[in-house]
């Protein structure tokens, strides 16, 4: 296995490669290579056949030097499509097994004998040579074939009592209002957490009135495992401190969907404790390690489960797209979904909606899970494009200012998109709709809902951004390099086109609005009317922490409780991003100007330009100057947020155009009384001396694209989070104890006009001091 510094050059070089050659082939300075053999070289059998009918039409014969027979006319282009036709695989599955064939044939027919020990297992480590039995084993599980394995699951994907989802017919819910089962919940939600509260703040619990009770919401951000470990010392943390039984909402991405995933299954039962050492006992092994993933798709029961997933998929649809991320999200349930045996796996833990168990009660957080479509207008105006393929300054503009990412939210109840303003039900998901209702297979009955390992390569495909999101990664370790400003300002004017391009496709889900154009909103783009399927990706790519569905109007969130395990935590400044979406949905109550300094990034800037300056002298003229600029904006902006930060917003209506005021840190409890807008806790994830050896920005195992952790890198990391949570739980319940006050004096007041309202009405009516008229008394009174 590399080291973590050979995987990191490895990266840098493989991003810098791509960025630079797509923006040569862009400015046309390099065209695609022809075919390097011909049809009738091709080692593909369904190839040589169509290469054998089209050179029979040509006269080319099958030998070099010999002359075909030559088929003119209407038999000879029937010819020619019966072998196209069948060069087609005859449906999705054959494709699975030609190429599930050919992975255990590449292996498989090396001839090990003829190298020396030591050469073979340089070249293959002695367990890949065991790979072509287990894909042979699992090749006839899936060949469909009367008792096999996959043939057994497509028969009980059509069983109502596995799947009763499939007898129920679907529409699609156009609403900006929540959907009446996340309505029930939060009544049974706020029954709970008003006790929960009371118990937290120390209050007797009769005296604490449903009203004043605070919505919180905690999100964790995306970061892979680092973020699905991190954040459950977090969650720990919280729960141990009684915090965690008064949030109502949890929201996450990427590594933090796989939290909520775990955490709302039997694995974890709800407790964090438990799901610490379901972590420890399955993080051990890369998730892509092949003789472990293999061993568990061949393993009775685990494998049954393992595989409804893709099965249910590729026969169910086998006109959809399938790529990396279905093969990612397979793997990572084969890591994360299985139990330590590796036996015990509960079909009821593979579907979003059952997870309605734990939440229907009000006993849990309402998980929601966040993913991203990229809107990419330019393909809808390819035909301004010039033959040299430059686009006017004009059209890339436009592309620029209109791409953008649309959020899907996923619960136990719906999966649902502000943009859209329209919604389906969590079980519908997976099934093809058209004029806002389910299409039916011919048999009557639809498919079951996609499962959730399917969802969590989803919500995890990090891998699927674009090229600019590739450069953005490894541009902290290029800076060092010499010549880095001028290869910087190249891939940089190439930002607008690189931010377009997806080296590896996203995952997709059929499009649930086709048909629906005149009901949908007006700013909804013309290419959801017409995109068959939704391409689905991690929602990192927009924004790594999942504010924004907090903030969707009827959730009525009051704090949100932030457990920030970005890598980039300080540079890419999530929290600060929110201020744009709240301006253009005009959210009132959030903290404008929340989030890190711009220290950092004034620094990079500075030292960047300094770089480039024309003397030395110069170049120190710069650099001071810029550290004394930012030196002022730190001091404003209330310097560094430490391990946890609050801020607090305004709700009051803006009636101009003006700027709101950008909001600082609250450093005193009573202004948290004096505005009513939403609080906004911060906890960053950073490295604590309390905790030794272990440094989110230096230690190797934390990277975003490791996926093996020990125990013992576990404990450091989960010691890691409670450590920094406890450096802000004082403060976290002073935030908690503030705004129920806050909001208790306001129902109070709210109360007492309305009782002097009451009078003031009944001097008017000459009703005031009667008994009997309005107060509930009798003629006796």
């Amino acid at each position: 296995m590399p080291s973590s510094s050979s995987a990191a050059q490895l990266g840098v070089g493989a991003t810098i490669a791509g960025s630079l050659l797509y923006i040569i082939y862009s400015s046309g300075y390099i065209q695609p290579l022809p075919a390097a053999r011909l049809r009738n070289e091709s080692t593909d059998p369904r190839e040589r056949s169509a290469a054998a009918a089209l050179g029979a039409k040509q006269g080319v014969g099958d030998e070099p030097g010999t002359q075909g027979e030559v088929v003119e006319g209407k038999e000879g282009e029937a010819a020619v499509e019966t072998a196209r036709e069948a060069a087609k695989p005859t449906q999705a599955w054959d494709t699975i097994i030609a190429q599930s064939t050919l992975a255990r044939d590449s292996i498989a027919n090396i001839e090990w004998p003829h190298f020396p020990n030591n050469i073979a297992g340089l070249l293959v480590p002695e367990w890949a040579r065991l790979l072509p039995g287990y894909v042979s084993k699992l090749q006839r599980e899936i060949s469909m074939e009367p008792g096999s394995l996959a043939h057994e699951i497509w028969e009980e994907s059509e069983d109502p009592g596995l799947n009763p989802e499939i007898l129920w017919n679907a529409t699609v819910r156009i609403s900006n209002d929540l959907c009446d089962e996340e309505k029930a919940f939060l009544k049974k939600r706020k029954a709970f957490t008003r006790t929960a509260l009371a118990k937290y703040l120390g209050l007797p619990e009769e005296g604490v009135h449903p009203d004043d009770v605070p919505i919180i919401a905690a999100c964790g951000s995306g970061g892979g495992i680092r973020a699905l470990v991190a954040g459950t010392g977090s969650y720990l943390a919280a729960t141990e401190a009684g915090l965690f039984d008064c949030v109502t909402y949890t929201a996450g991405v990427s590594g933090s969907c796989w939290l909520q995933s775990l955490y709302h299954s039997s694995l974890a039962d709800r407790k964090f404790e438990k799901l610490v050492d379901h972590l420890k006992a399955r993080l051990g092994v890369h998730f892509a390690f092949p003789l472990a993933a293999l061993s568990l798709l061949n393993t009775a029961p685990t494998n049954k489960y393992l595989l409804r997933g893709p099965v249910e998929l590729l026969k169910g649809d086998p006109d959809g797209e399938r790529g990396v991320v279905d093969v990612y999200g397979l793997l990572l349930a084969a890591r994360l979904l299985v139990p330590r045996g590796e036996l015990d796996v509960r079909d009821v833990d593979l579907k979003v909606s059952n997870q309605r168990v734990y939440v229907d009660n009000g006993l849990t957080p309402m998980p929601i899970y966040a993913a991203v479509r990229h809107e990419i207008p330019l393909e809808a105006i390819s035909d301004t494009e010039d033959p040299s393929r430059t686009l006017s300054g004009g059209v890339k503009e436009k592309g620029r200012r209109e791409a953008w990412f649309q959020w899907f939210e996923f619960s136990p109840y719906e999966m649902w998109c502000e943009e859209l303003e329209a919604g389906i039900p969590a079980w519908a998901v997976g099934r093809r709709f058209q004029d806002g209702k389910n299409i039916l297979r011919e048999n009557g009955l639809s498919l079951p809902e996609r499962r959730l390992p399917s969802l969590m390569g989803i919500w995890g495909s990090a891998f699927c951004a674009t090229l600019s999101h590739y450069y953005k990664e490894v541009r902290p370790v290029l800076s060092g390099l010499a010549g880095f400003g001028d290869l910087d300002r190249i891939i940089g004017g190439y930002n607008d086109d690189l931010i377009k391009v997806h080296p590896i496709d996203p995952a997709s889900v059929p499009n649930y609005v086709l048909g629906m154009k005149d009901l949908l909103p007006g700013t909804c783009p013309e290419s959801i009317f017409t995109a068959p399927r939704l391409q689905l990706m991690d929602a990192g790519m927009s924004n790594n922490l999942p504010i924004y569905p907090l903030l969707r109007p009827g959730r009525n969130v009051d704090i949100v409780i932030v457990f920030d395990a970005s890598a980039d935590v300080k540079t890419e400044n999530w929290l600060s991003q929110v201020d744009g979406y709240a301006r253009q949905r005009d959210i009132k109550g959030w903290p404008i100007g929340a989030g890190w300094p711009k220290s950092s990034a004034v620094d990079n800037a500075a030292q960047l330009e300094a770089a480039q300056a024309l003397s030395p002298q110069e170049a120190a003229e710069k650099l001071e100057q810029a550290q004394a600029d930012n030196r002022t904006q730190q001091k404003a902006a209330g310097g560094d947020l430490g391990y946890c930060a609050v801020w607090i917003g305004a709700a009051e209506e803006r009636r101009d155009t003006d700027e709101p005021p950008r909001s600082k840190m609250v450093e005193e409890d009573k202004e948290l009384m004096e505005s009513d807008g939403i609080a906004v806790v911060y906890f960053p994830f950073l490295p604590n001396e309390k905790v030794a050896d272990v440094d989110p920005n230096t230690s190797s195992f934390m990277s975003t694209w490791n996926f093996v952790y020990t125990p013992e890198q576990i404990d450091k990391s989960i010691s890691l989070a409670r450590a920094n949570f406890e450096e802000g739980r004082e403060k976290t319940k002073r935030t908690v104890r503030a705004v129920y006050e806050r909001k208790k004096s306001a129902r109070e007041e709210k109360e007492s006009r309305e009782r002097r309202e009451r009078w003031r009405k009944k001097v008017r009516l000459g009703t005031w001091g009667r008994k009997g008229e309005g107060d509930h008394g009798d003629h006796f009174s």
